[in-house]
């Protein structure tokens, strides 16, 4: 036996203990699923903070030489078959297939959950609200566009909880059936031709850009028309059996989409968490400020506010704003507490892991 074939044999070997250890963790997941449906009080199937500390564990138990990224997809992929062996997830999303909020829904939950693409964010928190789906995810800021006002919009209007985040590193991709050179139109959204403006001006300084609903809906406008092309994702490239012509045609390299995760049941604290609010301020001078203050006085910092008009009454603004921690901790709930003297209404949206990782 050659030493080439001698490794072989020894992955094999490691491959087999691996899926054999697989699948007793797997059994374990069964016990603590039988144990959370007789308890009522358990934490529901997804767990952001359970899912948190395993991450974070494994991490710790890394040594090398996979980098940590490697076995965090794989952890997150088993995950998703632990929600299997407890219960199928529905998770609601933006769609249609191929979306940038279908391939984040993907890389949180894996592929063992079932997925309803909805066709706008109001969508996706109906989903929740009539208890068709467990979870959803929705977009809630790009760091080149600032906040999606659709989803800050139902936030403020929508009892939900927000239970996790997680960020999406955003890459535009050239698909088609044809090469480059024969390509003529381009279909995409408006604002992915803004984003990629400097390369199509360089590269196909005379093509015909066509708007669409979605990088999704452009992709499948593409079909097996000659010439014919859009601007995606990968996920959509593969969805709807087209060729990535040119990857990470994007302007701006460091373009990122932050989303939210939403439930019904809100997240336990997770030791390293922000919080979510919404409120309107009294009328009278310096509320605003005041209700800074109140954060201000308590040591929590904020990282995080946008307004938003009232869709209900004139000239009433909203404002959301994120702070660290969790909302049961002693420091926030003091800042609630006094910022409450201040508002009109104010809202807690939820609690929920933070995050620095970028997809």
């Amino acid at each position: 036996m050659s030493e080439l074939e001698k490794l072989r044999k020894k992955i094999d070997e490691i491959d087999e203990q691996i899926v054999t250890m697989f699948n007793e963790r797997a059994k374990v997941v069964i016990g603590v699923g039988e144990i959370k449906k007789k308890d009522k009080t358990a934490p529901p199937i997804y767990a952001p903070d359970r899912e948190q500390a395993v991450l974070a564990k494994v991490r710790g138990y890394n040594k090398g030489p996979l980098p940590d990224r490697t076995l965090m997809a794989i952890y997150r992929e088993m995950m998703s078959g632990s929600f299997f062996l407890e219960r199928p997830l529905r998770i609601a999303y933006l769609g249609p297939d191929g979306s940038f909020s279908h391939t984040a829904a993907m890389m949180k939950f894996g592929q063992s959950v079932e997925y309803e693409p909805q066709t706008d964010i109001r969508g996706v928190f109906d989903e929740i609200n009539h208890e068709r789906c467990d979870l959803g995810i929705v977009p809630i800021e790009n760091s080149i566009a600032g906040g999606v006002i659709e989803t800050l919009d139902e936030l403020i209007e929508t009892p939900i909880h927000v239970c996790a985040e997680l960020r999406m590193a955003i890459h535009h991709n050239l698909l088609a059936k044809c090469r480059l050179e024969e390509i003529t139109t381009i279909y995409s959204k408006p604002e992915v031709f803004t984003q990629c403006r400097q390369w199509l001006s360089s590269t196909l300084p005379n093509i015909t850009t066509i708007s669409s609903a979605s990088t999704a809906e452009a992709a499948h406008q593409v079909g097996n028309k000659p010439g014919i092309a859009a601007i995606g994702s990968k996920l959509a490239a593969e969805i709807y059996d087209l060729q990535i012509v040119c990857e990470n045609i994007e302007d701006v390299r460091n373009n990122v989409t932050r989303f939210f995760v939403i439930g019904r049941e809100p997240a336990r604290p997770s030791g390293n968490d922000k919080t979510a609010i919404v409120f309107n301020t009294a009328h009278k001078v310096g509320a605003l400020v005041d209700v800074l203050h109140s954060f201000q006085n308590n040591s929590v910092n904020l990282t995080n506010i946008e307004s938003r008009p009232s869709r209900t009454r004139e000239m009433e603004y909203y404002f959301f704003m994120e702070c660290q921690g969790h909302q049961s901790h002693e420091n926030v709930l003091a800042a609630l507490k006094d910022a409450r003297r201040h508002c009109l209404q104010l809202s807690v949206l939820g609690s929920y892991p933070e995050v620095s990782e970028v997809f």
